[in-house]
């Protein structure tokens, strides 16, 4: 657990990638009677969110809150800002940054991982979205990690079969169950969007759709019952 949260400057990067960093101590009697000798450092984005994070965060939550309270307005759309934000703090942020942040000012990279967050709540929850979710990401491989956890098409969101890529897929009258799955690379797609892959070349098909390939590890081969 952090016990005390300091801000140091960094006053030389050398040539082999580490740093000088000068922090006060808030307390130094503390510090002395404590005897630290390792800290963790956290270095902020810098950079604020953008206008288009802002509208993908806002559209996320609409369809949340379409579902959840079965009406989208000003007030739902708020309800489910506070609890979601109350709980991708919890269940998302390391301690040492488990802390508020604003939608107005909050920094790229945090957008970014709620943005993430949200979109990985709506999949797992079987959440019927208006627009195709893969418009609202802001991180493409995260979104395919998650429509591959859960089956579901990373094209239109209905159950996926599980597409293996070129250079990843298993012979014809291979027992599928007996071959081994971790490192292949793979698409998650329904029976329709699996077909029109089928009927053009794959990279065709790919860069038609926005998608990125997926490699199973451990945790997907776990989950998707596939032979390590």
């Amino acid at each position: 657990m952090v016990q005390e949260h300091v801000i140091g400057e960094i006053q030389d990067v050398r040539e082999d990638g580490r740093v000088i960093i000068m922090a006060g101590l808030p307390d130094l009697d503390r510090a002395l009677l404590r005897q630290y000798s390792k800290v963790e450092v956290i270095l902020p984005d810098g950079r604020k969110i953008s206008c288009t994070q802002r509208r993908k965060v806002y559209a996320l939550l609409g369809e949340i809150a379409e579902y959840v309270d079965g009406i989208r307005n000003a007030d739902t759309i708020e309800e489910q800002k506070r609890l979601l934000k109350m709980e991708f703090m919890l269940k998302r942020m390391e301690s040492a940054e488990r802390r508020m942040f604003s939608l107005s000012d909050c920094d790229m990279s945090t957008a970014r991982e709620f943005i993430t967050y949200l979109i990985d709540f709506i999949i797992a929850n079987d959440i019927p979205t208006r627009v195709p979710l893969i418009d609202n990401c802001d991180d493409i491989a995260a979104y395919m990690y998650a429509c591959t956890m859960h089956r579901k098409c990373a094209v239109c969101g209905k159950a996926a079969d599980i597409h293996h890529c070129e250079g990843s897929r298993i012979g014809a009258g291979v027992d599928r169950d007996k071959v081994h799955q971790l490192g292949r690379e793979i698409l998650p797609l329904c029976r329709v969007h699996h077909t029109e892959l089928h009927a053009m070349p794959e990279s065709e098909f790919m860069k038609k759709y926005h998608l990125q390939k997926v490699r199973l590890d451990e945790a997907l081969c776990k989950r998707l019952k596939l032979r390590r």
